[in-house]
């Protein structure tokens, strides 16, 4: 019963998502809603200026319409919802700000982390109030430690960091969208073997809500999540991990992720104690095409990176 429920809740938001494309593109278009195109970045995403973006909305449109219908309210579905809600609200109003008020920046650094803590603060408290276990596990072994009110501390960090990492993903034609469903999926299963049934709903309602926006969003792209999609979806794979004990496990299935941020990190480090840059430009998938991979090529071998670590990560937990 419950794999006929994630099944239907895959396909409920998939067809939300498909639907819900044809009208939003058009009213993005029209309030001029058009991405912005590094200049520094590769001169093919030159043509890309101007494809509408905050069509992230599309993707937690279709999400909470399908969530709501399948979920029970527990408070594992409140968790969910303000990962999910709240950090795609934070990206929502930095994309607004970019486009509607002209500033590259969008909200200010501070403002953004001003957002991310506070929502993830709400989670920590909906989580000690469902007296949440405060215990991390090593993936694949019983080992593992009580982190006590540290914990919590953990989770706001994780969160901050995952929904980055994500974040840093959403550069190319298709790629967050593919690589996030991977990721959505392998947690899916995972939630129901714990019988984390909110958890499961939720990872469905996120493979069927992204896969249905990559129809419009794979390469060449009618439209772009934006920070809208991707801080929404970052914190969706955080509270998941989290209601699933797998926290440390995302290191593994969300590898792709990991590896973006580590790197910017390693970018920015390099450059400024070495003066030099260890890649021709990051995020990492940037690097590929300035060394002359096509973007479908770079999208291609990400998919394909994100599923073998999404299965390894499955075969530690157990789960295949």
């Amino acid at each position: 019963m419950d794999f006929k429920l994630i099944l239907m809740t895959i396909g409920v938001s998939f067809i939300l998502a498909v639907i819900l494309g044809p009208l939003c593109i058009p009213l993005l278009r029209r309030l001029k809603f058009g991405q912005q195109v590094r200049d520094d970045g590769p001169q093919s995403h030159l043509k890309k200026k101007g494809t509408p973006t905050m069509g992230g909305v599309i993707i937690l449109l279709a999400f909470t319409l399908a969530f709501v219908k399948f979920s029970v309210r527990d408070t594992d579905f409140y968790v969910l919802v303000v990962a999910t809600l709240g950090f795609g609200l934070v990206g929502f109003l930095d994309d607004y700000i970019k486009i509607v008020f002209r500033r590259s920046l969008g909200l200010t650094a501070r403002q953004k982390l001003f957002g991310q803590l506070f929502f993830a603060a709400v989670v920590c408290i909906l989580l000690a109030k469902m007296g949440h276990s405060t215990f991390v596990g090593i993936p694949g072994t019983s080992w593992g430690l009580d982190l006590g009110w540290f914990y919590y501390v953990f989770v706001v960090l994780m969160m901050l960091a995952i929904s980055n990492a994500v974040n840093f993903t959403d550069g190319l034609d298709g790629l967050l969208s593919g690589t996030s469903a991977i990721a959505f999926a392998a947690f899916t299963l995972i939630a129901l073997q714990t019988s984390e049934i909110a958890a499961a709903v939720c990872g469905a309602a996120m493979i069927g809500a992204t896969l249905g926006f990559l129809v419009f969003n794979v390469h060449p792209a009618k439209v772009f999540m934006g920070d809208t999609g991707s801080l929404g979806i970052g914190g969706a794979i955080a509270a998941v991990a989290i209601l699933t004990k797998t926290e440390l496990l995302f290191i593994i299935i969300g590898g792709v992720f990991v590896m973006e941020m580590l790197s910017v990190i390693i970018q920015v480090v390099s450059f400024k104690l070495r003066g030099k840059r260890v890649f021709k430009m990051s995020p990492i998938h940037h690097h590929f095409e300035l060394s002359g991979w096509s973007e479908w090529r770079v999208v291609i071998t990400f998919w394909a990176v994100a599923i073998v670590l999404a299965a390894l990560g499955l075969w530690i937990n157990k789960g295949l």
